[in-house]
């Protein structure tokens, strides 16, 4: 008996350390197998170590996969052509291309990634927009119910999604106001496949204010919103259901070349924005919140002629940086390590977004998983 258990310890130690592809392989090999990598003790031994130790750990990029062919991008009839896809964290060479779950060839965007799990949804949010919650490693995937507002119409909606390890559960917090500045915040539990309308909207909140930019941090959505001349960061924990207002430090004073994201497992604001004191250089500024305060961090500085725009930070802390390209509507994606100033270039072509006069480009940490196996 204790070497047939040390035998299945083994197995265990071995196959958790392999990608997923190769485990959806093993499924078919025989029972005992299929009935071991799809338990949910396996699913989460195999998730531990993917998060503790970095592995299989890629970037979801929505690129340009033929910048050779040169599109004008004011001819509106020029559709550009844009592709999601992952690479490999360390030799960035495309090795998987998502298609929409549904078959569907209209452009869909991704509002997330968690523990091998993405959100999607429509490119342009509206309040029916369909969300599904997608593990595109084992292709499988949930659709959550449609909007308990459907009858209101909203003029904005933001969506972010995560992980909330307090309640142990993935979140989607779908935030809708109206074109007299109602918000009203629906919160959508996968454990339960349900939307949660929040009732309890605090004062401060109920007044003219615009969103900009947000990310998700253990179970808590962060926005950067901008009330008249102030920015503030909105908080709000998808599990308490409570909301807080961090005021943003003062040097922030336009919404330009702003970035929220987690730094070393803290909310950072990297601001690029202010001139660099040495000749020759540009430089980001960056601030961790502590405790309800911000503190600054030193500058990144790099040379003023690579012209790079922050994108965010990936799960090794570097900072994601794209050098446009805006003949082509593309952008260089380059990985810089804030400690060391190493910067390595992918080769990965960005493809640029825009909205009006809002241009964004879209780089985030993906982890493989066996989530949603079963």
């Amino acid at each position: 008996m204790a070497f047939t258990l040390r035998k299945k310890e083994i197995v265990i130690d071995i196959l958790v350390r392999l990608p997923v592809k190769s485990l959806v392989r093993f499924l078919c090999t025989c029972k005992s197998w299929s009935d071991l990598i799809g338990s949910s003790s396996f699913v989460s031994t195999h998730l531990h170590r993917n998060v503790t130790k970095h592995a299989h750990v890629y970037l979801l990029c929505l690129h340009h996969p033929n910048v050779e062919y040169l599109d004008d991008r004011d001819d509106p009839y020029v559709k550009q052509e844009f592709q999601w896809s992952i690479f490999p964290n360390e030799i960035f060479e495309e090795c998987s291309k998502l298609t929409h779950p549904f078959g569907s060839t209209e452009d869909y965007m991704i509002y997330g990634s968690s523990n091998g799990l993405v959100c999607v949804s429509d490119e342009i949010l509206n309040f029916d927009s369909p969300i599904l919650i997608w593990n595109p490693s084992v292709k499988k995937f949930r659709t959550s119910p449609m909007s308990i507002n459907i009858n209101i119409k909203f003029s904005y909606v933001a969506l972010q999604f995560g992980f909330h390890p307090g309640v142990n559960d993935y979140k989607a917090v779908r935030m809708m106001r109206t074109n007299k500045n109602a918000l009203a915040v629906e919160v959508y539990s996968l454990g339960t496949n349900s939307w949660k309308m929040i009732e309890a909207i605090p004062p401060w909140l109920k007044c003219t204010w615009q969103h900009l930019k947000g990310t998700f941090f253990n179970g808590v959505a962060y926005h950067v919103i901008q009330k008249g001349p102030i920015f503030s960061i909105m908080s709000f924990d998808s599990g308490s259901e409570e909301f807080e207002e961090f005021i943003a430090p003062d040097a922030i004073s336009t919404p330009w070349g702003l970035c929220i994201d987690v730094y070393r497992e803290q909310i950072c604001l990297l601001f690029d924005c202010y001139p660099c004191e040495e000749e020759g250089m540009e430089k980001i500024d960056l601030w961790v919140l502590q405790e309800n305060w911000w503190k600054q961090l030193r500058p990144f500085i790099y040379p003023e002629d690579y012209c790079y725009g922050i994108i965010g930070i990936n799960v090794d802390n570097e900072l994601l940086m794209g050098r446009r390209d805006l003949a082509k509507g593309v952008a260089d994606l380059y990985l810089c390590n804030y400690e060391s100033k190493k910067v390595i270039e992918t080769g990965i072509k960005l493809g640029l977004m825009s909205y009006g006069e809002i241009e964004f480009l879209f780089s985030i940490t993906y982890i493989e998983s066996l989530v949603l196996l079963n």
